[in-house]
């Protein structure tokens, strides 16, 4: 039985510039997206804090550059009463 990667030319396609190129380019993406959501969820896990020294919930998304929709989703996760 012939192996399915052999059948459709796999091994030649994965040497090729452009294949090795958009394998490159979608690392890159990934390596982009993945700290992009690491300064997001940096930036969340300060609003308790913020909340916890009085600020409110405008300032803190005015000073952390966040939607106040998000500040708000954080604040009530802490305190589900508010």
């Amino acid at each position: 039985m012939i192996p399915i990667e052999a059948m459709f030319g796999l091994s030649e396609l994965k040497q090729t510039r452009v294949y090795q190129e958009a394998r490159e380019e979608g690392k890159l993406e990934g390596k982009l997206e993945g700290k992009l959501e690491g300064k997001l969820e940096g930036k969340l896990e300060a609003v308790p804090k913020f909340l916890a020294l009085g600020l409110t919930v405008e300032q803190i998304a005015q000073a952390l550059d966040l939607d106040i929709t998000q500040v708000q989703q954080v604040a009530q996760q802490i305190s589900p009463n508010q």
